[in-house]
């Protein structure tokens, strides 16, 4: 079949480095790999990092004319999508364009990764909310990735049938090199290492978190490589500076391939993921043999094997992250028990195979609720 792929996050292919982008060039790749034509609707993001009327008004200007324009090339039935697949639905990118081509077209919809903000439908964000709310009522099924958007989702549609479970998955291993053993000296520091982009928000957050937790574990043997860089790398910076010299490395943003190598020459990822939606970076580290150190956060459980591959500590508490740190510095045998899960549990529980299953299984079955919601609607 034909599928629109929208994205309202983050514009498709714009070719900046983060998890959610990652997640929905693997997506498309999927629905081709099912035999599916993909077009990807021509939209700007309508992501707002703050509330800002005048923003939300200047991103639904700009849907109405990807809408108008979408309507007229698709009047011809051969250029018609059969579905509306839209990728990431919430208060802060609303899809502001499925909803209305999915009622001009009487087509299915399905959308994966949707949020719903209840707490949003009062004070600065309540339009945003309420549109971004629209979007998840209309479509026909979707796609959870996380248990807390599944949990947020099912308070709002009550049919069990409409949402599916979909763990992310991580596609490419053939570029990933080896695992480099070294066996480690005695008192030879364990070395950390942590990736994410220096950007405002929980990103900064979690860089400061982690400077604070490892604060408390100075005396034990560790150093820490931080690849990433954005417009809060000073201040990042700032917060690692107390730190003997040599003990942190800053290595910036490093392309995919350099990230995959530097993961195989460490011992552990640490990265607290404060509210992190789920995080493709710690599917990345343990398809690398890293063990992670992180937090009870967010959408986090969904991409490691609690106590398998990962030790979680309580959201928020810094004192518990540390003293889970420690436990994976003191304890080699662990480290290495829990690296070989973790190579084992992404390369052969989320290598993609069966993300493509429940994709298969999704779009039929978006399909067939869509034949019977409109049977209903029928006088």
């Amino acid at each position: 079949m034909k599928i629109a792929f929208h994205t309202p996050l983050n514009r498709y292919g714009d070719g900046a480095p983060s998890g959610d982008r990652l997640m929905a060039v693997q997506l498309v790749t999927l629905l081709e790999n099912l035999g599916h034509a993909v077009e990807i609707v021509p939209a700007e993001r309508s992501f707002m990092r703050e509330s800002d009327p005048a923003l939300l008004a200047a991103h639904k200007k700009a849907a109405q004319g990807v809408i108008a324009a979408l309507t007229e090339r698709w009047q011809a039935p051969d250029a018609r999508p059969d579905l509306i697949f839209t990728y990431h639905c919430h208060y802060r990118a609303p899809d502001l364009i499925g909803p209305a081509l999915v009622e001009h077209f009487a087509l299915p919809y399905l959308v994966t990764e949707a949020s719903n903000a209840q707490k949003r439908f009062d004070g600065p964000w309540a339009e945003a909310a309420a549109l971004a709310r629209h979007a998840i009522l209309r479509a026909d099924l979707h796609l959870c990735m996380t248990a807390r958007d599944h949990e947020g989702l099912s308070r709002l549609i009550p049919e069990p049938e409409r949402l599916i479970e979909l763990p992310p998955f991580l596609l490419k291993f053939a570029d990933m090199p080896e695992r480099v053993v070294v066996p480690h000296a005695e008192n030879e520091p364990v070395r950390l290492i942590a990736v994410a982009m220096m950007r405002q928000g929980n990103k900064a957050a979690c860089y400061l978190f982690l400077a604070r937790t490892l604060a408390r574990i100075t005396d034990l043997p560790w150093t820490l490589t931080l690849i990433g860089d954005g417009p809060e790398r000073a201040a990042i910076e700032a917060a690692f500076a107390g730190f003997p010299p040599r003990r942190i490395r800053f290595l910036g943003r490093c392309k995919p391939a350099e990230i995959l190598a530097e993961l195989t020459t460490h011992d552990l990822f640490v990265w607290p993921g404060l509210n992190e939606a789920y995080g493709v970076v710690y599917l990345e580290a343990q398809a690398a043999g890293l063990p992670v150190a992180a937090l009870d956060s967010g959408g986090v459980p969904a991409v490691v094997a609690r106590d398998r591959t990962a030790l979680l500590a309580p959201h928020g508490d810094e004192a518990e992250l540390a003293a889970t740190i420690a436990r994976l510095i003191g304890d080699a045998a662990l480290r290495a028990r829990m690296g070989t899960a973790a190579q084992v549990f992404a390369r052969q529980e989320r290598n993609g195979d069966s993300a493509r299953s429940i994709l298969a299984g999704a779009l039929d079955t978006a399909i067939a609720r869509h034949g019977r919601r409109a049977l209903e609607t029928v006088p």
